[in-house]
């Protein structure tokens, strides 16, 4: 499922919105506002019981709640 990461304009919060198609209509869940811009995100995996990321090389073992490491 399409899971993106966005930052509103005007408050400038980071949230995640699960989109189909366009991401047109998203809005910020802090303040309503619909001036968001989608953010660049790592693609990660699943290997074995830990989340790898594939945009930070530092990034060892990503869990699926935090990382110490890369703070993912």
């Amino acid at each position: 499922m399409p899971i993106y990461e966005f930052k509103c304009r005007k408050c400038g919060s980071e949230f995640e919105e699960l989109v189909f198609g366009s991401a047109e209509g998203v809005a910020c869940p802090e303040c309503a506002s619909a001036e968001v811009e989608r953010l660049m995100s790592a693609f990660a995996f699943k290997s074995g019981d830990k989340f790898v990321s594939s945009g930070d090389s530092s990034c060892t073992g990503c869990h699926a709640t935090s990382c110490s490491s890369c703070k993912h």
